[in-house]
């Protein structure tokens, strides 16, 4: 019997190895200290400010390894932390609060290899450091932005009825919908109790002051809490997505709050920048009869109100809101005709129905996108809870041209303006302001010492078994131990290759089980072989017989082992993914290299000869 493997499967076994070996090799060059620049409200970061940037830094005798423009970021790398620190300060103090200065890490792999698609693993906070915040999501602004809808709704719906009201508006303890007449109040009762069955209607009539008090249902004020929740948690993910934080982590944590943790940052001031965009967009119609200079004087129409604009100046708006950022599916900046920059918007079904209606009857007309953004007040409400400052500043005006459906641009605005607003439009509108109510800052250097204790974990455990299988099947446990070592490279490698994949502190606990897991299929099959041996079968029968026999019960093993791996992924957060995936990567590279690179190696040096006694 001959045991040898075609040409094929031995260049197969080579080819998968130095894939591996490859993509691993980026996690030899560590991170460079750095200093990043993220434009912010309507600047632009381009190649003058790169350049004006290094100037300044070289002037102050700051070296820079290297400097990055990218996406409309700039990345300056330094030699050392110290460096990293100095050139923070000396480039936010030149560049004033348009832009947002931040330290970082980045990834120092080579040019050449990153072009490759090389790039080393993701490290999770535990080991990376980074930030930690507690948010909490007012979800009394929630309530009171979704009563304003309920306003707009009852005005059109009364209109389109013909059912007549003197007023309506907010008040402490609901809605109020105002009647000349105890005829309309009975017949807007039973037409709104057919159409919003979320509220509860009932009649708060004082003699001659015919009214109607409209309040959410318990079941609806839950409802919408839920979706507050839920859509803020997916809006921070997308802009933290889109601002290019390696593998955040945001989960939400009870009824109200939102864990968020971003490894990597350092820098505590441009996390909450990321996440203190608590904006959101609407869009109203321009008050064009109203009178700018009576405005001036505190003389404003009923119904409209004066905003700043973002380059200077005010207008008058109407109060009203003819569509918020809610409606927004897509967003992408681009160019007209004549080369000028424009934000091309998509809507879902519902905003393009809205917006069409809205738009029909107001052609010719201005239209303005307000921008409204709750920052940290530094105060507490008498509940405890912070108190939000409100900003708001319209960022365009544009005329209506035509009737608009789903899809529309917003014009007159800078390339770096219609950059951020596509941005902050794609990743959604926070549907409630947050407050961050807890931050934590995990540094480097506890990072690195959680790094030094797990790789010296792993090195001890594998120094161990090597010397055990080493002496134990001498030749074959040198095998044994090629194998093992290239699983371990293998699975950093992989770990590189997957976009989603990220090192913890567990995860490298799970590395450190797989080579147990890994040397575990080795010692199956060399002990069938020395069975098979002990029996009379000859060399390459027991070769074969190892390797046959053995496989059936390695597959079982590692096949019920991956399942609960995957079970604990499926189910598990944070830390305990992190275990999961290294795991499940660790037997799919122990299974192949355990198996098939061990035979390829023992193939290759005993299979085909006629041999008498194996080292084992």
């Amino acid at each position: 019997m001959l045991n040898k493997y075609p040409m094929w499967k031995n260049i197969m076994v080579m080819l998968v190895i130095a894939i591996g070996c490859f993509y691993a090799v980026p996690n030899l060059f560590g991170e460079d200290h750095a200093v990043q620049v993220v434009a912010t409200r309507g600047a632009e970061v381009t190649a003058s400010t790169q350049a004006s940037v290094n100037e300044l830094l070289a002037s102050k005798g700051i070296a820079v390894k290297r400097s990055e423009l990218e996406k409309g970021q700039l990345l300056v790398r330094v030699q050392n932390p110290e460096q990293q620190l100095l050139a923070k300060e000396v480039i936010a103090d030149s560049l004033g609060d348009k832009f947002t200065v931040a330290l970082n890490l980045a990834p120092a792999t080579p040019k050449w290899l990153e072009s490759m698609g090389g790039s080393p693993m993701k490290l999770g906070l535990d080991l990376r450091g980074g930030v930690h915040f507690l948010m909490e999501v007012d979800m009394g602004e929630a309530i009171r932005k979704m009563e304003e809808a309920k306003v707009a709704d009852f005005r059109s719906q009364l209109r389109e009825e013909k059912i007549r009201y003197a007023g309506i508006r907010n008040n402490a303890a609901g809605i109020e919908i105002k009647f000349r007449d105890a005829e309309s109040l009975a017949s807007a009762e039973r037409f709104l109790k057919t159409r919003s069955n979320d509220m509860v209607f009932s009649d708060v009539s004082r003699g001659e002051d015919f009214a109607l008090q409209a309040v959410m249902s318990e079941t609806y004020i839950k409802q919408v809490k839920e979706e507050a929740l839920q859509q803020n948690i997916t809006t921070i993910r997308n802009r933290v997505n889109e601002l290019g934080v390696a593998e955040p982590v945001v989960q939400r944590q009870g009824a109200e709050r939102i864990i968020v943790e971003l490894p990597g940052v350092q820098d505590t001031a441009r996390a909450k920048e990321i996440l203190g965009a608590t904006a959101s967009i609407e869009f109203h119609m321009v008050d064009d009869k109203a009178d700018p200079n009576a405005a001036q004087s505190g003389r404003v129409p009923a119904g409209s109100e004066v905003y700043p604009r973002r380059e200077g100046g005010t207008v008058i708006l109407k109060k009203e809101v003819m569509l918020t950022g809610d409606h927004i599916t897509g967003a992408q900046p681009s160019f007209d005709q004549y080369s000028r920059p424009q934000v091309s918007i998509n809507l879902d079904a519902k905003g393009g129905t809205i917006f069409s209606d809205v738009t029909k009857d107001n052609i010719g007309k201005p239209m303005a996108t307000l921008f409204i953004e709750y920052k940290d007040s530094g105060e507490r409400n008498a509940d405890g809870s912070v108190k939000m400052h409100k900003i708001q500043e319209v960022i365009s005006v544009a005329t209506i041209q035509a009737r608009l459906g789903r899809n529309f641009v917003i014009t007159g605005l800078s390339h770096g303006e219609a950059q951020n607003l596509a941005l902050l439009l794609r990743a959604g509108a926070l549907i409630a302001p947050v407050s961050i109510v807890e931050e934590r800052t995990i540094g480097p250097s506890l990072g690195a010492e959680n790094i030094q204790s797990g790789v010296q974990a792993m090195v001890w455990g594998m120094a161990i078994v090597l010397l055990f299988m080493l002496v134990y099947y001498r030749a074959f446990g040198f095998i044994a131990n090629l194998a093992l070592t290239a699983n371990l490279v293998m699975v950093v490698g992989v770990m590189s290759m997957i976009p989603g994949a990220v090192l913890t502190l567990p995860g490298i606990a799970g590395m450190v089980l797989t080579v147990g897991m890994a040397v575990d299929g080795n010692v199956l099959i060399y002990e069938r072989i020395r069975e098979e041996l002990r029996a009379g079968r000859s060399v390459q029968q027991a070769i074969h017989e190892g390797y046959g026999n053995a496989f059936s019960t390695i597959a079982d093993a590692n096949i019920t082992t991956f399942i609960t791996a995957l079970i604990l992924f499926a189910v598990g957060t944070g830390a305990i993914k992190g275990f999961a995936v290294t795991l499940m990567i660790g037997i799919a590279t122990s299974m192949f290299t355990a198996i098939v690179g061990t035979r390829s190696i023992v193939n290759a040096i005993w299979g085909g000869k006629r041999v008498k006694t194996l080292s084992i």
